[in-house]
């Protein structure tokens, strides 16, 4: 049985509290979160199954401008902890169809209400960073999950991920080497550091 196939035997296998199955895809920027989750989503599609994002929670750049965090977007403080914690809550134990915020990378900004969690979905899938991070208030968060899922891979290489990530936005190699160097390797370092054990970890070689 490859990787794959484990985790989808893990995930219908899971006894959740509720009628629910929440599912976390955690780990550093740029491990492939995205590209896991829609994997995840489609395989567990004929049961029911959404993705939750946690960028969806993003602090809009105009409050970002006013507590001076602009430059750190992207950081656990650049977040509506509060707001997401609640959602998630929501999701989890509620019968009736939910509205969530996305992200929107072209745009810089959060989307609200752009993705609805019907009462009648089985499995959400749940993206972000911070999810396993030891440290208050994130570290509150692992307790709503059913499974966990970390995903990994060497630092070069969610370096290059990361550099790609914003030139093909349109950033200069300059802007871009400054946006990945004073902001996004310190996130990246903070969750390889910093986050608790998962149920399944999956390494990228690079």
């Amino acid at each position: 049985m490859d990787k794959w196939d484990d985790l989808l035997a893990r995930i219908v296998q899971t006894e959740a509290a509720g009628a629910r199955v929440m599912i976390a895809i955690a780990g550093p920027p740029a491990a492939g979160k995205s590209f896991i989750s829609e994997r995840l989503q489609a395989a567990l599609a004929p049961e029911g199954a959404e993705i939750l994002p946690m960028d969806g929670f993003h602090y809009d750049n105009a409050v970002l401008d006013q507590l001076g965090l602009r430059p750190r977007k992207g950081a656990p403080e650049t977040f509506d902890f509060d707001g997401f914690e609640l959602a998630l809550r929501r999701v989890r134990d509620s019968e009736t169809t939910i509205a969530v915020p996305t992200f929107d990378r072209n745009l810089d900004l959060s989307r609200a209400s752009a993705r609805l969690i019907a009462a009648s979905t089985r499995y959400v899938i749940v993206e972000g960073n911070y999810l396993l991070l030891d440290r208050a208030p994130w570290s509150g968060l692992a307790r709503l999950f059913d499974l966990t899922l970390f995903l990994d891979a060497p630092r070069s290489e969610l370096e290059d991920r990361l550099m790609k990530r914003w030139t093909d936005l349109d950033y200069s190699t300059g802007d871009a080497e400054a946006k990945v160097r004073g902001n996004d390797m310190l996130n990246v370092d903070l969750v390889l550091e910093r986050s608790l054990a998962p149920d399944i970890r999956w390494r990228s070689a690079g």
